[in-house]
């Protein structure tokens, strides 16, 4: 999160006591308050979340196969395109 923008806008959450409390003693022990360490911990879990999403390493062996793959013939797949051709359920 970039350091120069500004925070303006809010995030509610609904908590039981118990989770609110045990939020406040891990903030405390962080030495934290409660807003930091949930934007701390939300920002490295949705990072994590979508790393796989963005990024992902192979090997040259991995590589060469994926880029065989890319650069294959395309294949008539007649089973798909009369999927797609069928009407949506949400249409």
């Amino acid at each position: 999160m970039p350091a120069a923008e500004a925070r303006s806008e809010r995030i509610e959450v609904r908590t039981t006591p118990s989770m609110k409390a045990l939020l406040q003693q891990a903030a405390r022990f962080s030495r934290k308050n409660v807003t930091e360490f949930l934007l701390e911990a939300g920002i490295q879990a949705a990072e994590e979340a979508l790393v796989d999403r963005r990024l992902f390493r192979l090997d040259d062996a991995q590589w060469q196969a994926f880029q065989d793959v890319l650069d294959r013939p395309v294949q008539s797949k007649p089973r798909l395109a009369r999927l797609l051709a069928e009407k949506s359920v949400l249409e």
